[in-house]
């Protein structure tokens, strides 16, 4: 086995794939059986049994780098104020402000919401 392939290239793809398939996905576990799914037909399809470790460790660095993902998306996610107007309106709370159409991203595209 090239050492350079087991301790670089396969742990680098597997933190970029798991973190586009925790933006497709949106569960961590789903990326890491996911990634121990194909590690495990990899390790019986190209490589010997000593894979099997490797297999373990590629599954949960998936799992990390998934929550990593989840956890900065949540954040970039309530950091937008979209996300503010459109609690606004689902609670009835419109009052004083002028109506403005647009796509609040709150599940329907043609809701209203207020400005100040």
């Amino acid at each position: 086995m090239n050492y350079l392939l087991l301790l670089f290239a396969l742990p680098v793809a597997t933190i970029i794939i798991a973190s586009i398939l925790e933006t497709v996905l949106k569960s961590p576990i789903a990326v890491a059986l996911l990634a121990f799914a194909i590690y495990l037909i990899v390790a019986f399809a190209a490589f010997d049994a000593s894979f099997l470790v490797y297999v373990i460790l590629y599954t949960i660095l998936a799992l990390v780098a998934a929550v990593i993902t989840r956890v900065i998306l949540n954040f970039i996610n309530d950091n937008d104020d979209d996300d503010d107007i459109c609690s606004i309106i689902e609670n009835g709370n419109t009052s004083n402000i002028s109506m403005q159409s647009t796509n609040c991203g709150c599940g329907s595209n043609n809701r209203y919401y207020r400005y100040r």
